[in-house]
């Protein structure tokens, strides 16, 4: 699982230039400031992560708050954002945990048609629409998977540091996703 490391801990030389410029820069970097850069991109991942929006604006504010709480431990870690994701994604699968979340879904088929929002008739929202349908097809854990890959495009080592599973689970389980939405849709 990833942790983060202080700057005591980190091996001499072992930091490449990019990452040093990412943690000077959080070293100055206060509260409102690291929100007003990263929280944009952190809210599309949990929006990304969730399926839907009210999920993602919780999701992104209960995260938030413990983040403002551990501002030293956050800041001084070598990678904020890194670490800010992991809590977001840390906290999204112990809620999925729990037995009750207090609201049930409603499937969007079983609604009546004129309280379905539509957006626009083109195919290019038809087929986004299509594809988000057979994401909330996969669990969670595809579907997370798929999203750190394909939207925050890290790579499987990231991944599998972030969620704190095995290099090849990551593959095995990406791998699943993929044909899981190639038989239900018309992937390539």
């Amino acid at each position: 699982m990833w942790r983060p490391r202080s700057r005591a801990q980190q091996p001499a030389g072992a930091a490449t230039e990019p990452l040093v410029q990412e943690q000077a820069a959080a070293e100055a970097l206060t509260f409102e400031e690291f929100v007003g850069e990263r929280g944009e991109s952190l809210m599309r991942y949990a929006y990304l992560v969730t399926g839907q929006t009210a999920d993602a604006e919780d999701l992104f504010q209960e995260t938030f708050a413990d983040v403002h709480r551990k501002w030293d431990r956050v800041s001084a870690s070598d990678h904020p954002y890194a670490y800010v994701r992991t809590m977001m994604t840390n906290r999204y699968t112990s809620s999925r945990r729990r037995r009750w979340h207090g609201e049930r879904p409603t499937d969007p088929q079983e609604m009546p048609v004129e309280s379905r929002v539509t957006q626009d008739h083109s195919s290019r929202v038809a087929s986004d629409d299509a594809l988000w349908q057979l994401l909330g097809t996969l669990s969670e854990r595809m579907r997370t998977i798929l999203v750190l890959r394909y939207f925050e495009d890290l790579d499987d080592a990231e991944i599998a540091d972030t969620l704190g599973i095995a290099v090849s689970t990551v593959r095995a389980t990406a791998s699943r996703a993929i044909g899981q939405l190639r038989e239900r849709g018309d992937l390539p």
